[in-house]
């Protein structure tokens, strides 16, 4: 005898002859299942039931369901919650390197292995959506990518969870050979220009760049783009800075990215002239200073991008970088100095992110420094 779906089963184990085992047969949601055990009497039976029972009562819904329609259905979700960045990063991520594996399997299939070849599949083949570009790269994916992919199938798993339409935990891991791709950073040579040349050419003209001192206490604090145009005037009490805001891309203005982007600390010295100066060129320009004030007066990280290139080219600054490589420039300069769990804090990263072994660049000279200070120790050890 079998049962449709319910939380309560109304037939019992069976013993089998042959096979000498309990037998129950169980169906939910036109799956049929069968369930054993071997041991004998009444103890048997009774494990047997309860192992039907766990399979029939984990009020797991519709696993008929493809994983591409839930998977569209989560990200509609996350509109009603999230930002238009990470929903849209999800969206591409979904239809670029998890869909193309996974999106035909039915919800109640899917295992950790699927998860996993979405991952391994993406890192040497990349995209993988049909009637897309060629691609700008045959490199494999690096390894930050690999690990937004993860992030994205994790938490669309656990959404899936929620929702009961599947138990899976999936423990995925990223491939052994991926590499942090390669980031540009401002060297000791391009950073003096930067704290002492506050020009840039317009229409073949040296004129003031508004944006210096943005750039400048960027670099001096590691500040994300977003966090940087978030800055209101009264966000900063004294000496210490109060992260409480970043606008994205798409000029929202949101709580950053991820819970430790709100976040406090002391500016060096460095940071402080800059915002000093900056709050002088407000004065200068006649506006009036309240709370929320942005304090560097920047439209849009588009606006910021497209004048950062001009005050690089202008200036000579070669190799270009992003940004978000000021960041980068910021943890290289710092790494020496700070402990990974101080750059942590000011940067507002996880305790599981690897800071420096994502953020730190090598400095023109460190190689020179780190020679000399080998050569150094080995005529003390032979002293």
């Amino acid at each position: 005898m079998e049962v449709d779906f319910m939380k309560k089963r109304v037939n019992t184990a069976f013993w089998v002859e042959k096979e000498s085992r309990w037998c129950i047969a169980v169906q939910k949601n036109g799956t049929r299942k069968r369930f054993y055990s071997s041991t004998p009497g009444r103890t048997g039976q009774r494990e047997a039931n309860a192992k039907a029972d766990a399979w029939l009562d984990d009020s797991i819904r519709d696993g008929k369901k493809k994983v591409a329609a839930l998977y569209a259905q989560w990200v509609e979700e996350l509109k009603l919650t999230c930002g238009t960045s990470y929903v849209t990063q999800c969206q591409r991520y979904g239809d670029c390197y998890i869909l193309p594996t996974c999106g035909n399997i039915r919800i109640d299939e899917l295992t950790e292995g699927d998860l996993q070849k979405a991952i391994d599949v993406s890192f040497r083949k990349r995209s993988q959506k049909k009637n897309q570009r060629k691609p700008i790269s045959n490199q494999p994916l690096s390894r930050k990518t690999l690990m937004t992919i993860r992030a994205a199938e994790t938490a669309f798993v656990k959404w899936c969870r929620r929702n009961k339409y599947t138990t899976l935990y999936p423990d995925l891991s990223i491939p052994k050979n991926a590499r942090m791709g390669k980031r540009t950073i401002l060297q000791p040579t391009a950073l003096k220009v930067l704290f002492s040349v506050d020009t840039r050419t317009y229409y073949g003209k040296l004129v003031f760049d508004e944006y210096i001192y943005a750039y400048r206490f960027a670099v001096a604090t590691g500040l994300r783009p977003g966090e940087l145009i978030g800055l209101w005037y009264g966000d900063i009490k004294g000496n210490t800075v109060n992260l409480r805001r970043s606008i994205n891309v798409h000029r929202e203005q949101t709580t950053g990215k991820n819970e430790n982007a709100i976040r406090s600390f002391d500016m060096g010295k460095e940071a402080r002239e800059a915002y000093e100066a900056q709050v002088q060129l407000l004065k200068a320009q006649g506006m009036l200073l309240n709370y929320n004030t942005p304090l560097f007066q920047i439209p849009s990280e588009h606006a910021l991008y497209r004048r950062w290139e001009s005050y690089q080219e202008a200036n000579g600054l070669e190799p270009k970088v992003s940004l978000y490589e000021l960041r980068h420039t910021f943890v290289s300069v710092e790494s020496s100095v700070l402990t990974d769990s101080q750059l942590k804090m000011l940067v507002g990263h996880s305790k599981n992110m690897d800071t420096a072994g994502v953020y730190r660049h090598e400095l023109d000279g460190q190689r020179e420094d780190l020679a000399a200070a080998t050569t150094a120790a080995f005529k003390k050890a032979q002293a």
